[in-house]
């Protein structure tokens, strides 16, 4: 059963859905650029391996939404803080200096599809309400690596 999880592309009942939101340290303009996008796909696909799986999510320049699930939600401080980490080292290396992000991080679990579908069009409109593009699938920062569902 464990390597079939390792492989799933949908969740089902049993783990909890988080809706997250990680801020950069004084609202800086650090994650809207191709290196951080790269670098934040690359850490989520990694996570895989962990059984967590990252849904849809949108990077603006000065935070970060997105949709995870893990096998035990005592698990999700710690892996905020690698995915923090993480898109540090990226940040050094293009020459910025620490600190990068805010010490906390928001996150709601969601308890229901249509909630989900709410939450996602609010996300996905954030670069349009902030006049960043005229169509929200123009916003290149975007995606969906796996398909988070509810029970079935």
């Amino acid at each position: 059963m464990a390597s079939r999880l390792s492989r799933l592309d949908e969740i089902y009942d049993g783990y909890s859905i988080f809706f997250i939101t990680a801020c950069t340290h004084q609202r800086h303009a650090l994650l809207n650029n191709a290196a951080l996008h790269t670098a934040f796909r690359t850490f989520c696909e990694n996570a895989r391996a962990h059984n967590i799986l990252v849904g849809r999510y949108v990077l603006m320049p000065d935070h970060a939404h997105f949709f995870v699930t893990l096998p035990d939600a005592d698990m999700l401080p710690m892996w905020i803080k690698s995915f923090k980490n993480t898109l540090s080292k990226v940040m050094r290396e293009a020459g910025h200096a620490a600190p990068h992000w805010q010490k906390t991080f928001f996150d709601h679990v969601v308890r229901s599809e249509a909630s989900y579908e709410d939450k996602w069009i609010y996300v996905q409109q954030n670069p349009v309400r902030a006049g960043l593009v005229a169509e929200a699938r123009d916003w290149p920062y975007q995606g969906e690596l796996n398909r988070v569902l509810f029970g079935k």
